[in-house]
């Protein structure tokens, strides 16, 4: 293992020492409503195994999200904010 390597392993093991202690606050969280899902794709007027498609996710992932028993988690939570705010964008960049 590379010096930095280790050394960033380090620097994370302390981190969560702390954060688990209490010395550190967590980063924010940041909790995405199911109920925005449904309205994004509804933005994009398309149906869920469509939409699913689009963003590069299974239909079941989706029906997940937008029944509030998941959560979308990074790359993919990422896109749903940026089609929040643009869907004109993203529909743009993903038919390119």
């Amino acid at each position: 293992m590379k010096d930095k390597d280790f050394n960033d392993l380090l620097t994370s093991l302390d981190q969560a020492r702390k954060k688990h202690s209490g010395k550190l606050k967590a980063a924010k969280v940041s909790k995405f409503n199911p109920v925005l899902v449904k309205r994004i794709r509804r933005k994009f007027r398309v149906s869920q195994s469509t939409f699913a498609n689009m963003i590069g996710v299974s239909v079941d992932t989706l029906q997940n999200w937008e029944q509030g028993r998941r959560s979308p988690e990074g790359s993919a939570l990422a896109l749903l904010k940026v089609a929040a705010a643009d869907p004109k964008m993203v529909m743009k960049a993903l038919h390119s």
